[in-house]
């Protein structure tokens, strides 16, 4: 009698597991929803509406949407520590625009900013400089002391 109770037991509780497991591993997805314009002056506005999804707030690659994305985000805070203690600008620049091909975004995950910013701009090129820079410039505020 208490062996079958036990076995009854381990019985609920394996297939308890097996429910949460199926629920952790069940496929994320992610939304497209409408790009919000926001200033080109503030690289802190931008990185919170546009990068932050992904790469998380404190741009550790722990948004919210990481999960759902077949290649893990990269970690923005420590750019400066994997380039001998220098932020590399012109890298971070190129890649915010799409200017390069960074093998971590895999087949384009991460979307190609300077075409939306482009667009946004109206082709005004000195907007999407301003949006690339100032960017860039909160990116590098947010590297590992």
């Amino acid at each position: 009698m208490l062996v079958r109770k036990l076995i009854q037991i381990m019985m609920v509780l394996a297939g308890f597991a097996l429910m949460v497991q199926a629920q952790e591993t069940a496929q994320k997805t992610i939304e497209n929803v409408p790009m919000k314009r926001v200033s080109p002056a503030s690289g802190k506005e931008m990185y919170t509406n546009y990068c932050a999804v992904c790469h998380g707030v404190d741009g550790k690659g722990n948004g919210p949407a990481a999960d759902a994305l077949k290649v893990p985000p990269a970690d923005l805070s420590v750019l400066a520590k994997n380039n001998g203690g220098k932020y590399p600008s012109l890298k971070v620049a190129s890649a915010i625009r799409g200017d390069s091909n960074v093998p971590a975004h895999g087949t384009r995950e991460m979307p190609i900013w300077g075409q939306l910013f482009r667009s946004m701009s109206e082709g005004h090129n000195s907007e999407v400089d301003q949006r690339v820079a100032n960017l860039s410039k909160y990116i590098e505020s947010l590297q590992v002391k």
